[in-house]
């Protein structure tokens, strides 16, 4: 947290949308039911996904430093931690702007990812179109600072366009697509211009007062709309508009009206599905809350989703840490059994590799999902939803209890108590589908494990299939 965060006795509320780099979430409440039918159909179909890979992935990633936030002087102390070489503020700003010159991804091969993703039991790509710096992974007319721009040496490469080649890739494989687009633009003069009141330092914000230069800003809308429009009419089927930078809209301490109804409402004439989540604004067009690096501590009975990193970064850091497999999925599990979809992030190497301890967890994940992924996908929560060793889930008359184990050397005892009080009249063993002796009292099931799964070391979990019929 900066320094100026750190000294003001009350935060600002672009501040306290975003503390290093990671957002805080509307809260249920605050949540607007569409009145579309389709809208309403999309969005059970997202309830149904569970489980999306988000992908960071941008110039950034050759330096191995969090992704666009070193721009801002204001976020100066948390996010240029890593940055371990003797530097000026404005020339590292420019050495970060000049990363297009560099970004040379020759191993980028979309299909590959695509094929890791559906053995990952992944069911949506959540993908970076751009990220706050501007720095745009599409073939824009808009702008220059692109990687298809001519400054970009892989500009000529077969797969320059990113975004069109992979969301085709992985759409080939029956996944969906969420289009991530920041509504902040840190490169374009019309959001950052030169001379400015905030142009130094630089925050998060516009460099000027969008009331006082409306036709500045106007340029920035129309901008923004332009490129927003690009996505949606050229780049095939977006199920979903991912939308960061919170503190851009007309509620924020500066106001930032980017008009985000009209064109969302106009990208839905040519896609009527289309979902929009902007984050943290609330109203009609945040049709998914999405928590960052978080769970909510109690259930949500409304869309929403989780964004949470694999390793410690959203973007690709070298030699970075991995969560463990049995961590994920009691992530998942949780967030699952809390009503919600978890989107979790891999940032790909300056290479256009995917790191080999990503791709181990990313298949051991989708191995986990290829057994038990029944008590997962496609279904709605079910008190008493999690118990901190038990995820609890519902699909039509069945309820499945995920019993989780905190590491391999936990004891797997013979008689395990589900903390369940409905009436039950069979509970299964997923995984084997043997039907497992059980009585009942005011504490809920006790069920007895084979002697099988008794001893040496404890599973990721136990996943049991209750039924009343």
């Amino acid at each position: 947290m900066s320094e100026t965060i750190q000294q003001q006795a009350e935060p600002r509320e672009d501040e306290q949308i975003v503390q290093q780099g990671v957002h805080n979430f509307s809260a249920e409440d605050e949540w607007v039911k569409p009145d579309r039918p389709e809208l309403l159909e999309q969005l059970e179909w997202f309830k149904d996904q569970k489980l999306g890979l988000m992908m960071h992935w941008g110039t950034y990633s050759q330096l191995g430093i969090v992704e666009s936030w070193a721009l801002s002087d204001v976020d100066e102390e948390w996010s240029r931690d890593s940055v371990d070489w003797d530097y000026d503020a404005e020339e590292l700003k420019q050495q970060y702007f000049d990363l297009n010159k560099t970004f040379n991804p020759l191993r980028f091969q979309p299909e590959l990812w695509a094929e890791l993703a559906v053995e990952g039991g992944f069911k949506y790509l959540i993908f970076t179109t751009k990220h706050h710096d501007g720095f745009c992974m599409w073939d824009t007319k808009t702008t220059d600072y692109r990687i298809t721009g001519a400054q970009t040496p892989f500009h000529t490469h077969k797969y320059a366009d990113v975004c069109r080649h992979l969301f085709d890739a992985f759409r080939d494989r029956g996944m969906a697509i969420a289009a991530y687009f920041s509504k902040a633009d840190w490169h374009t003069p019309t959001y950052w211009a030169p001379g400015m009141e905030r142009s130094n330092p630089t925050w998060r914000g516009p460099s000027y007062n969008p009331q006082e230069y409306p036709e500045l800003w106007e340029q920035f809308v129309q901008f923004t709309h332009e490129q927003i429009m690009e996505l949606l009419t050229d780049y095939g089927r977006i199920d979903v508009l991912w939308l960061d930078a919170g503190w851009v809209c007309k509620e924020s301490r500066v106001s930032q009206d980017i008009r985000l109804g009209e064109v969302v409402e106009k990208a839905r004439e040519k896609q009527p599905w289309l979902l929009s989540a902007d984050r943290t604004v609330g109203g009609p067009y945040e049709n998914i809350i999405t928590p960052e690096q978080t769970i909510p501590s109690e259930a949500m009975n409304v869309p929403w989703e989780s964004c949470i990193t694999m390793g410690t970064s959203f973007s690709f850091r070298f030699e970075d840490k991995y969560k463990t497999t049995r961590q994920l999925v009691h992530i998942l599990m949780e967030v699952v059994a809390k009503g919600g979809n978890l989107a979790l992030n891999v940032g790909p190497q300056p290479d256009g590799r995917i790191p080999e301890g990503a791709i181990a967890r990313i298949k051991e994940l989708g191995a986990w999902m290829g057994t038990y992924g029944e008590a997962v996908y496609g279904t709605r929560i079910c008190a008493p939803y999690f118990t901190q060793r038990c995820a609890f889930t519902r699909k039509d008359d069945t309820v499945y209890c995920t019993y989780l184990y905190p590491s391999e050397d936990t004891c797997v005892n013979d008689n395990i108590i589900l903390p369940y009080t409905d009436k039950v009249t069979a509970i299964h063993l997923v995984g084997t589908e043997e039907k497992l002796p059980f009585h009942s009292d005011e504490a809920g099931l006790h069920v007895k494990l084979p002697a099988h799964e008794v001893g040496g070391k404890a599973p990721i979990a136990h996943v049991f299939r209750l039924t009343a019929n």
